[in-house]
């Protein structure tokens, strides 16, 4: 019994900060001393430097080993009999790692077991839609042999490098560098917003942290709105965009993806599906929000668990995408050889497929998309050339599933001209040259949605004449579409946030 406890002391939990309750006071009226950061001494603060170097020294261990492994054996200084020693070395890096993520103590807040969700498979997974497989050769015996090696490689490559190049938030030692950075911006949320931190399991048994904050005992209408954030691919609550709706006063509900800050697990799309399915319905069950209460917020890579939501939660009441894109994979083919095409093909569709436009198609509630026009990250051409931005793509490809009759080649071509322009000035010239007469598009849609059944795709348009498509088209764009002239991490401040325009009857 004592061996345990001296193991808890050594291996268990980290007092890292102190929060002061915003409430809290002094009984000589004084005001409410700050939140300070705990200081270790002595043996404490001598065993977390040990067992932090040691973490250091795995992840780099971890890193560069194939690398290390590949060199020495071409220099002849590894031979085969050097194996026992080999494995020793990698089982105490491994026992190392064990023991630093043995304890974790913090209970759990919400389980996905606590309700019973429509999203789910008997198998307690919230599946996606698996991709179409091909009938014929593709289906046989000797294609499959024959392309076995490249399913290998493709496994190889993102379980290694792949995916923590798509989500480097998850690699231990950006966390390790954050770390100071993410403590004072979680003090910050718990002391000064009276934040929340609660543990939920998925169905998939990960372990997803998340932040909240409730404005509704504020007495104020945006605080009656929950926001719920969907961060980048090094994004987090901490730090990351969930300040954007804070400021607007809206109850705010954060969280991060499966490998991020206190999160556990791997951030693959089934399980970024399976955390956004728990954080909802911890906000439904637990937090007590109808799903018309909720407006999805992501940002970048957080588009595709954010469209998931909306597929798979229709109710919910709008849906804003900030510099987010309509498939990974001409972004994935830009960062690599032209040689590797189809291995790159095979991988992203086999294995990320964040595929967001598909998602949005199936959503028929409000949507904002958010364009970066100096976005240098969704382009696949780079920053001058605004064409290229992924973003153009994800707009066009809602606006041809949700209106098909306006979109005609002409209307596409007028969208496209708008999407080009780089500045404001350019963009009302372009809405100008068209004499797109708002009032007039906005009667034909609202006499549309009487007089027929308001579901996705709509017929409008069928029997209009080319301008008045082009005009459509134009006014439809302007809708769905709002430019922000900056880079792609630019903090997107409070007066570009807000719901996305929704036709009235």
């Amino acid at each position: 019994m004592a061996g345990w406890m001296w193991h808890r002391c050594l291996f268990g939990p980290n007092l890292q900060r102190v929060h002061r309750s915003p409430d809290q006071t002094r009984t000589d009226g004084r005001p409410p001393r700050r939140g300070w950061n705990y200081q270790p001494r002595g043996l404490e603060r001598h065993t977390d430097s040990i067992l932090g170097w040691a973490s250091v020294l795995w992840s780099l261990s971890y890193y560069s080993s194939p690398l290390l492994l590949c060199y020495l054996y071409r220099k002849g200084k590894i031979q085969i009999q050097h194996n026992i020693t080999t494995n020793l070395f990698v089982y105490v890096l491994k026992f190392v790692r064990f023991l630093l993520n043995l304890y974790k103590h913090w209970p759990v807040d919400f389980s996905w077991k606590e309700v019973s969700s429509p999203k789910l498979s008997k198998g307690g997974v919230s599946l996606l839609r698996p991709e179409p497989k091909h009938r014929g050769a593709a289906d046989s015996v000797l294609n499959s042999v024959r392309t076995l090696p490249c399913h290998i490689l493709s496994y190889l490559i993102v379980h290694s490098f792949g995916r923590r190049m798509l989500y480097p938030g998850s690699v231990g030692l950006l966390q390790k560098a954050m770390r100071p950075m993410l403590q004072q911006g979680q003090a910050r949320l718990v002391e000064e917003y009276d934040g929340q931190r609660n543990k939920l399991v998925a169905c998939d048994g990960n372990e997803i942290d998340t932040m909240f904050v409730d404005r509704r005992k504020d007495g104020g209408r945006a605080g009656k709105t929950l926001v719920i954030c969907c961060e980048g691919n090094a994004g987090f609550y901490e730090v990351g965009c969930m300040n954007t709706p804070l400021e607007g006063g809206y109850s705010v509900l954060g969280w991060n993806h499966p490998g991020f800050g206190g999160s556990t697990g791997v951030p693959f799309p089934q399980n970024e599906a399976n955390a956004m399915d728990v954080v909802i319905q911890f906000a439904v069950h637990k937090l007590g929000f109808q799903l018309s209460d909720i407006i999805v917020y992501a940002w970048s890579i957080g588009g595709f668990t954010a469209s998931w939501a909306a597929m798979s939660y229709p109710e919910i009441r709008a849906l804003v995408l900030d510099a987010s894109f309509d498939d990974l994979l001409p972004l994935a083919l830009k960062v690599m050889p032209e040689s590797w095409r189809p291995l790159v093909t095979h991988t992203v569709r086999q294995y990320m497929n964040l595929n967001n436009a598909e998602q949005l198609c199936k959503y028929q509630g409000p949507v904002l998309l958010i364009r970066r026009t100096k976005d240098e990250i969704i382009t696949t051409t780079g920053p001058e050339n605004i064409m290229s931005n992924r973003g153009n793509d994800l707009l066009l490809k809602l606006l041809q599933y949700r209106y098909p009759k306006v979109m005609t080649e002409d209307a596409l071509r007028a969208v496209r001209q708008w999407l080009a322009a780089g500045t404001q000035i350019e963009e009302e010239s372009v809405y100008t040259g068209y004499e797109v007469d708002d009032d007039w598009c906005l009667s034909v849609l609202q006499s549309y949605q009487t007089d027929r059944e308001p579901l996705f795709p709509w017929s409008v348009g069928e029997d209009m004449t080319l301008e008045g498509r082009r005009q459509l088209a134009l006014f439809l764009a302007r809708k769905y579409m709002r430019n922000f002239d900056t880079t792609h991490c630019t903090p997107l401040p409070i007066s570009e946030f807000r719901p996305p325009w929704k036709l009235e009857h």
